[in-house]
């Protein structure tokens, strides 16, 4: 239905009136919450409004719409924009393409599979370009899911978020080098950057955790799910309070749980149950994710499956802080092992056990040594702006617009100011 599409602030709709150099850009995704999917909407919609197109972004609402108008984008609700209904899908569709022709869409970034089914047969009735980003895992794992899946396969271009992702989609989607663009994600360097981070804020954090004054502080930060490895590491620390006793430490868990899931109180139960109540916080939502991480001595990241990307392991790097990581997925890729952290085998709990205690009696300046590094690679590798001038210049191949070189002259900022942990 049309009447679904009115901006959530129709009375001050942008201009839809577009030049070569001023392409009106779409991007669709099932909501607007919390999540690496949502932060990169924003960024993006952020570097277009920068770069002078315009950003439109369609979903079903959620809490980062007002965030997200801030950036000079506008919002159109798209009601059960990620329902995998295919008559959703068929209908959302045919909406979807009389808003392209409306509205001079010129080109569609689709980050999820369900809203990209529904670009697909939308920019192929209108000739639109079509541009996909795989951010997650997406197992093939029951007949009929990789059929579904490689909706994310099917752009015009096709953006893998790490060089993990793409050796994926090159050999189980054979997606070739004319669609396959790497661009990994990226920390914003401006506001997770040591010089950025006040001690008020620190202090702040440390008092509302109960950490004691001078206590080394590992932090976690995920979602409470298993296969973050909240369980594993829960699992390592108890060896570590057994073979040094007397070496104080501290580990938040920074995150929360899916609605209804009782993951969080299991945990809880099994720290319990381990004899760690004391040296344990369940800090659940963190909205400031640069103070956490000023806070912490280290910053530990047990997936049991591999990571497309983790951004958080380069947010702490940026943060100046060593961190530990399995070494599978994409934290191979941004994280080299001794020189800009660490890594241990996925579910081998005394390699963790043994690595946590080295790091805990590690001298200052080794640490400090390893963060320096980890912040030197994360500037030259793995910065938001480098992700989104990469970005740009993929609408430019296809629009023929220079959006990427008008990009290069706005100054990284953060494009907004909820830090708090997305997974």
């Amino acid at each position: 239905m049309e009447e679904c599409l009115l901006p959530e602030n129709h009375a001050n709709s942008p201009d839809m009136t577009i030049t070569p150099s001023s392409p009106v850009i779409l991007q669709i995704l099932p909501a607007l919450e919390q999540g690496g999917v949502e932060r990169g909407t924003l960024e993006m919609a952020d570097a277009i409004t920068q770069a002078g197109g315009t950003a439109l972004v369609m979903s079903a609402g959620g809490r980062l719409v007002p965030s997200l108008e801030r950036l000079g984008a506008q919002h159109y609700m798209l009601p059960r924009c990620g329902s995998k209904n295919p008559v959703s899908i068929l209908r959302n569709a045919g909406t979807l393409a009389r808003f392209i022709r409306q509205n001079n869409v010129a080109l569609v970034h689709a980050r999820s599979r369900a809203p990209a089914w529904v670009a697909r047969l939308a920019c192929t009735r209108t000739g639109t370009p079509f541009v996909t980003t795989w951010h997650g895992v997406h197992a093939n794992n029951f007949p009929g899911k990789k059929r579904y899946n490689a909706v994310l396969a099917a752009g015009d271009r096709v953006i893998a978020i790490s060089q993990h992702i793409g050796e994926r989609l090159a050999q189980e989607y054979h997606v070739g080098p004319d669609r396959l663009r790497v661009i990994p994600r990226g920390a914003d360097s401006a506001q997770f950057s040591p010089e950025a981070v006040s001690g008020q804020r620190v202090h702040r954090l440390s008092e509302s955790w109960s950490i004691p004054a001078g206590v080394p502080v590992l932090l976690m930060p995920g979602r409470l799910t298993e296969w973050k490895g909240q369980r594993f590491l829960l699992e390592a620390l108890a060896r570590v309070k057994q073979t040094t006793p007397q070496t104080p430490w501290i580990c938040v868990f920074v995150g929360s749980c899916p609605p209804g899931n009782r993951y969080a109180e299991d945990l809880v139960t099994y720290a319990r149950t381990l004899g760690l109540t004391e040296q344990v916080r369940f800090a659940g939502h963190c909205q400031d994710m640069p103070a956490a991480m000023a806070l912490a001595t280290l910053v530990v990241i047990p997936s049991l499956r591999p990571e497309p990307f983790g951004r958080v392991v380069v947010e702490a790097q940026a943060m100046c802080r060593p961190v530990i990581v399995t070494a599978h997925g994409a934290a191979l890729e941004t994280v080299q092992h001794g020189m800009t952290g660490l890594s241990v085998p996925p579910g081998d709990v005394q390699a963790l056990a043994e690595t946590l205690t080295a790091v805990l009696h590690a001298p200052q300046e080794g640490l400090h040594a390893m963060g320096e590094a980890a912040r030197a690679t994360v500037l030259a590798r793995y910065t938001t702006h480098a992700m989104q001038q990469a970005t740009l210049s993929v609408y430019d191949e296809l629009l023929g617009t220079h959006l990427h070189e008008a990009g290069l002259h706005k100054n990284e900022a953060a494009p907004f100011q909820d830090q708090s942990i997305a997974g």
